[in-house]
């Protein structure tokens, strides 16, 4: 971390960010990292970035890097998080990779300087697959990127699980669950604040403007960003809600509630997306009533993805989807149909789009 290091050590103004979903939006380490830095160098004015959404792991983060934090100015230091979601959202494992390595490349590009920490929270499934003596692919990924990067990367995942079974602590008792309860929250900071002390203890040296190696996949979503639903253009059925809310009463996300939301409940209705970029997609609303949608890209062959989750029942969750990727450099056409067909347990045949997906070129 000597970029950071020096930043502190020749400028007043720092910033710090963290990118993750629920663990980093939850109170906890997040807090305590940011005393410690602040008690550590008191003589430093830290703007921190909170930009922590519950639900969202390594593909949102690639498509919201830029809005979220990127926007708000030049970063010196970012957390990143989202093993635990990559998994319990079931994203697949080169579109991990293609966005964790976009993330370090877009972030890089903004501020070659900017130092980066990887974070692998622990959930059940990370624990099951050490005791069956394989790595979880989440971490497996994680780690893949920063070795390649020269990052600092910490498995807390691993560190969770060798605890426990060393009868340290116990989930059920102490850990609770995903999101770690006050004993959780303070092991997790007291890992991260022994790598910083690691880290920041020391001679600061002359700064190295580092460059970036070879993309691991040249898929990667280093060019991801928001593309505005005002860019599409759709016949009946379809209509933009500038300041869209649920009316079934159940919860929703900040950022996805009274905000502009790109909408259709009719079977039959269609859109369609000019774009120029290499993959896109949709950041959408999945409520009680997500329907399915078909959609195609180009003349390609026209696939169906069905839009409610497990948690559509009882919150209006943000939901990224990636309708294609690996295309072909230039201008492409994304076309959506809302489909006949419904989810069983949904109770209607809604698309609620807020934001498309573009890795632009």
């Amino acid at each position: 971390m000597n970029n950071f290091k020096h930043v502190i050590a020749t400028r007043k103004n720092v910033t710090v960010t963290f990118l993750g979903g629920s663990i980093t939006y939850n109170p906890g380490w997040r807090q305590m990292v940011c005393k410690y830095l602040t008690d550590r160098f008191p003589n430093t004015d830290f703007h921190f970035i909170a930009a922590g959404i519950p639900s969202l792991g390594s593909l949102p983060h690639a498509f919201r890097l830029q809005r979220d934090i990127l926007d708000s100015g030049k970063i010196d230091l970012m957390f990143i998080e989202a093993a635990v979601n990559d998994r319990v959202n079931h994203t697949d494992s080169i579109t991990q990779v293609r966005a964790l390595e976009g993330i370090v490349r877009h972030a890089k590009r903004s501020n070659p300087y900017m130092d980066l920490i990887m974070m692998a929270f622990a959930d059940p499934y990370k624990t099951s697959d050490y005791n069956q003596g394989l790595i979880p692919p989440e971490i497996a990924n994680h780690q893949m990127v920063a070795e390649h990067y020269n990052l600092l990367f910490i498995n807390l995942g691993k560190e969770v699980r060798d605890k426990i079974n060393n009868k340290e602590f116990s989930w059920e008792g102490d850990f609770k669950d995903i999101h770690p309860a006050p004993f959780g929250q303070q092991l997790y900071f007291e890992n991260i604040k022994s790598l910083l002390n690691a880290c920041l203890d020391g001679k600061t040296k002359k700064t190295i403007k580092p460059s970036l190696p070879k993309p691991l996949d040249k898929a990667n979503f280093e060019h991801g960003s928001y593309y505005n639903i005002s860019n599409a253009r759709y016949n009946f059925g379809w209509s933009i809600d500038n300041n869209w809310k649920p009316t079934d009463g159940l919860g929703t996300r900040a950022g996805f509630v009274n905000v502009p939301v790109l909408s259709s409940v009719t079977p039959g209705s269609a859109l369609s997306l000019p774009f120029n970029g290499t993959a896109v997609g949709i950041a959408i609303i999945s409520g009680s009533d997500a329907g399915i949608i078909s959609y195609r890209v180009d003349d390609g062959p026209e696939n169906m993805v069905d839009l409610y989750t497990e948690w559509s029942s009882m919150l209006h969750l943000p939901w990224y989807l990636l309708l294609g990727s690996n295309l072909k450099p230039g201008n492409h056409v994304l076309t959506i149909t809302i489909n006949q067909l419904k989810n069983k347990n949904s109770k209607g045949n809604a698309c609620r789009i807020v934001n498309f997906l573009v890795n632009k070129q």
